[in-house]
């Protein structure tokens, strides 16, 4: 697949590579400010088993 992303690119090495970097942020700054924020609830990291309530002796 990157292969095929390369050889699509138009330019020379150097074009291809600034246009890659601006792929690879433009898919980093989706995830963060789209995907990441819709998924969030649907993960279970809010759901804690500790519940600070005895068990730990000091």
């Amino acid at each position: 697949m990157y292969g095929w992303i390369w050889r699509h690119l138009p330019g020379n090495v150097w074009v291809r590579a600034a246009l890659s970097l601006l792929l690879v942020l433009a898919v980093v700054y989706v995830l963060f400010q789209y995907v990441f924020p819709w998924a969030e609830p649907l993960l279970p990291f809010g759901d804690v088993t500790v519940d600070g309530e005895g068990g730990a002796t000091r």
